[in-house]
């Protein structure tokens, strides 16, 4: 890949990156997920806790559900591989950092990591730039989702869809269409018996209440002016009904109460997820 194709990664997987290690910084233990690796790689520049993104208070929904989803994913992770199961496929990947922070889980599965390649190639060669690990299961997997099957890319990648697996994909479907998002789930739904898909998704606004409304509609003008509108929201029900339909064995939605009470339960500082982020976990 030649430079001019290195792209460095969108403003919301850095952002996500900082939120994590500011997670560490300003929330108080016990942390929910400890991750200063996505912080050495995005190197922000001088007083980047000072933006207006990073406010310690005003962010604190936002924050508490991004270690949130990336600690149940990776719980999930370890259980399935403690039962056999040996590929997590991450769609979107951005800035994921498990492969470098969790050693004992990258070498006990192979990890696919999906992403546009001039971000994917830009992140490599951060990792090598900072000497970071890169386990012999850690394969990256470079697609243009304008013009290229993903899913062909990930079988030439060495991924084995007759072998069960994990597949996540956080923070997408909300930019793509219905269309799109039945369609994803529909092509893993195929994948081997045994196999399980995280996604998060967003509820419709008028399922919040008032005060992360704002938050929510603060974020969707950010999204609308970088040109990357949220334009799917699902009810509950509603997406666990499509996951049966395309074909999942089982399909159930995790809410950011059932978070809170699994991961921040009991803290006097009252961080917690914001409601407006949910998670789908389906199984073949």
């Amino acid at each position: 890949m030649s430079a001019e194709q290195v792209v460095a990664p969108e403003h919301t997987a850095a952002r996500v990156a900082l939120w994590r290690a500011l997670h560490l910084e300003v929330d108080p233990p016990p942390h929910v997920l400890r991750d200063q690796v996505g912080l050495r790689l995005v190197d922000p520049a001088d007083g980047w806790r000072e933006r207006p993104d990073m406010d310690p208070g005003a962010t604190r929904p936002m924050r508490a559900g991004v270690v949130a989803r990336a600690r149940f994913i990776e719980d999930l992770i370890t259980e399935q591989a403690a039962a056999g199961v040996g590929q997590y496929v991450l769609l979107g990947a951005g800035l994921d950092t498990l492969a470098q922070r969790r050693p004992e889980i990258a070498s006990a599965i192979t990890i696919f990591e999906v992403d546009q390649p001039g971000p994917q190639e830009w992140k490599r060669r951060r990792l090598d730039e900072l000497a970071l690990p890169t386990p012999s299961g850690l394969r990256l997997v470079p697609v243009d989702f304008e013009t290229e099957s993903w899913w062909d890319r990930l079988i030439a990648a060495g991924f084995d869809p007759r072998r069960p697996a994990v597949v996540a994909s956080t923070g997408v479907s909300m930019y793509l269409t219905h269309a799109a998002n039945t369609a994803t789930l529909q092509r893993i739904s195929v994948l081997a018996a045994g196999s399980s898909l995280v996604m998060t998704y967003m509820l419709p606004i008028d399922r919040v209440d008032a005060q992360e409304r704002r938050l929510r509609e603060f974020a969707e003008r950010g999204a609308r002016s970088s040109g990357t509108p949220f334009i799917s929201f699902y009810d509950p029900d509603q997406l666990r009904a499509l996951a049966l339909e395309a074909g999942f064995r089982e399909a159930r939605t995790v809410s950011a109460a059932d978070l809170t009470d699994r991961y921040f339960r009991d803290r006097p500082d009252g961080l917690r997820p914001a409601a407006s982020e949910q998670l789908l976990v389906a199984s073949t």
